[in-house]
């Protein structure tokens, strides 16, 4: 059987941490700050941990 290939648009946007959750941006940061309070902004440039339903699916996207 051949080695599964990892999926590169998932790998561009997540990022695994040493006890194996994945880290992911937040939505809402492209445009449109005007109309966005400084506390909303603030928390938007936090990463954030993917929920469990999304780790699975992530996890066989990038094998390894």
């Amino acid at each position: 059987m051949p080695k599964m290939k990892t999926h590169k648009g998932m790998a561009k946007r997540v990022k695994r941490t040493a006890t194996g959750k994945f880290l992911r941006g937040h939505a809402y940061t492209s445009h449109m700050f005007s109309h966005k309070s400084q506390k909303q902004k603030r928390k938007l440039r936090q990463y954030t941990v993917c929920s469990p339903g999304d780790t699975r699916r992530i996890a066989r996207l990038l094998p390894g």
